[in-house]
């Protein structure tokens, strides 16, 4: 018999379903391979943890940037090494169904596949990130009503209004929480004249971001290099400055809900006014982005219990009913 598998391959981190067990895999999209040989090290957890403490022979790097493929061979790669680590052997034949950004190209699209196709999956499927959200939401979307999903991963925001089994009007931008590290990065250079890594921002963001004031404003203190002089200098930020520096990044995400709503038909516009918004991924833990968005679109938006997962969970109930769901899947 074929093992069904879904993944969420996204560019922050990568989750595998697996028919009967649930999700397997939800690590760091990050692979680690020896460029003397060629071959793959690690990938996931432990290829995180090798950023920037490797030799020169050993690169650890994210092989997709802003939800696109930019290192096809190491996708390829890794998504051999996904398969192995969930118990797939040559041998057997594996369905996998990827999800894959709305705007994605067919260049792209083809990539993945082929990515896919070559870590060994017997056949491979593609299906809209918004669409595989609002599917492990449990939105009704196989009925005429307005369904509006936000989808922000770590490299691209996504927003969609599913009706009828698809999608009606979309936005897609390429930014991320990898964006808003690297605006926090940016402002405590320009701000402070201090240089601090990804690793530190995200932590920091972590720590005290937000995207609307909140109750308590917090402080945290973080170590970087002083561009003057080179030494290590420990700072204080506080929560209203990760908010400022955010909020360029956090306002691209707000219009593209304000310009999906304002080109979505009338009638799935009520709809959406009374459901509300979902809001998925990795962005959706910033606290006060559910707060943001309703100010600025007069719209409740409701943040998933569990916004890590519910792409790659709706990806797998698709797969179940694999027949009946073909027409959900992007195809050319």
């Amino acid at each position: 018999m074929a093992r069904d598998l879904a993944i969420d391959l996204g560019t922050a981190n990568t989750l595998v379903w697996a028919r009967g067990k649930g999700v397997v895999f939800n690590e760091p999209t990050v692979v680690a391979r020896d460029e003397r040989s060629g071959g793959v090290l690690e990938i996931g957890t432990a290829a995180s943890n090798m950023i920037g403490r490797t030799p020169g022979h050993i690169v650890a790097e994210r092989p997709l940037r802003g939800g696109a493929i930019t290192d096809f061979d190491t996708t390829s790669q890794m998504i051999r090494g996904l398969l192995r680590r969930v118990g797939v052997g040559r041998l057997r034949r594996t369905r996998v169904l990827i999800s894959v950004p709305s705007a994605i190209t067919p260049v792209e699209r083809r990539a993945v596949e082929q990515a896919a196709e070559q870590g060994g999956a017997s056949q491979a499927y593609l299906i809209e990130q918004p669409m595989a959200a609002a599917i492990g939401a449990g939105l009704p979307i196989e009925q005429p009503v307005g369904n509006l999903v936000v989808d922000i991963g770590g490299g691209t925001s996504e927003v969609a209004v599913i009706s009828l089994g698809g999608v009606v009007t979309h936005r897609a931008v390429r930014v991320g929480g990898f964006d808003l590290d690297a605006a926090l990065q940016q402002y405590v250079r320009r701000e402070h004249a201090v240089a601090i890594g990804e690793r530190t921002a995200e932590q920091l963001k972590m720590a005290i971001g937000s995207a609307y004031p909140q109750a308590e404003e917090p402080k945290a203190e973080i170590r970087g290099r002083e561009l003057a002089t080179g030494l290590p200098k420990l700072l204080t930020i506080s929560s209203e400055e990760v908010r400022e520096a955010l909020d360029d990044a956090i306002e691209q995400v707000v219009q593209a809900v304000v310009e999906t709503l304002g080109a979505c038909p009338p009638e799935l516009a009520q709809d959406i006014l009374e459901e509300g918004i979902r809001v998925v991924g990795g962005g959706a833990l910033l606290p006060g982005l559910d707060a943001r968005i309703a100010q600025e679109t007069n719209v409740p938006v409701r943040i998933l219990d569990t916004p890590l997962e519910t792409v790659v969970m709706g990806a797998g109930r698709a797969m179940e009913e694999l027949e009946r769901n073909r027409h959900l899947f992007k195809i050319d």
